[in-house]
């Protein structure tokens, strides 16, 4: 027992005490660091850097799934604007969700992930291309069935899902299925006037970048056609 004035303190609860405190500071020292190295990358790719949390995109992209989990949902370390012609956005996403333990305590979870946006000047329909087993979950909030396509690797490692069938079949081309299995760690999103890639972390600075392009690669796969109609 460890005695402070008139008060004793168990050992282990002292030492809890610390581990919280500490994990606190390091915690924000990390976010702190994080945040300057967004502000750097976007400073470099001559967008805008926003680092508060904003609240309202659960609300304005209602229609992204993966934007709508759980409660006290935010965007933060965002960085906007134009990228190689495109109108771009990529940042950090929060919310958190609740379980109850086996004694009937209810937990907080918190999840944090990145996710890049880029907008183009038409709407589409629902188009959800995810890899079988983790994001097959977002899959299946739909209820449309599993669009299957002749190349059975692909239909095995992918869920693909779209009240347009037509529209699947048009993004999902010969030389789009070879990109996705050749980059089979993404996960893609088509609704409304937005494409979007999500991770089911947040990524390193140096991965974002190299995500940008792929978001555009991907855009730039898609049919002429579906542009100009």
């Amino acid at each position: 027992m460890e005695r402070f004035g008139e008060i004793e303190i168990p050992l282990v609860i002292l030492l809890i005490v610390v581990f919280v405190v500490v994990g606190i500071v390091l915690s924000s020292i990390a976010a702190g660091k994080r945040q300057e190295a967004f502000k750097k990358l976007a400073s470099s790719l001559g967008m805008i850097f926003y680092p508060g949390k904003d609240y309202s995109y659960d609300e304005r992209y209602s229609f992204i799934n993966k934007l709508c989990r759980g409660k006290n949902r935010y965007a933060f370390n965002i960085v906007r604007g134009e990228y190689r012609g495109y109108a771009i956005q990529l940042f950090d996403y929060h919310y958190e969700t609740h379980s109850t333990d086996s004694k009937g305590k209810r937990k907080k979870h918190h999840h944090y992930f990145s996710f890049f946006i880029l907008q183009f000047g038409r709407n589409f329909p629902e188009l959800v291309i995810a890899r079988e087993g983790w994001f097959s979950k977002i899959a299946q909030w739909f209820g449309y069935a599993d669009i299957d396509f002749e190349s059975a690797e692909f239909s095995r490692k992918f869920i693909v899902r779209s009240p347009d069938k037509k529209f699947a079949y048009d993004i999902c081309h010969a030389q789009m299925i070879e990109y996705m299995l050749q980059n089979s760690d993404l996960s893609i999103e088509i609704e409304r006037d937005c494409l979007t890639l999500f991770f089911p972390s947040r990524l390193t600075l140096e991965q974002m970048v190299p995500n940008l392009d792929r978001l555009i690669e991907i855009r730039e796969m898609f049919p002429r056609y579906l542009m100009e109609s």
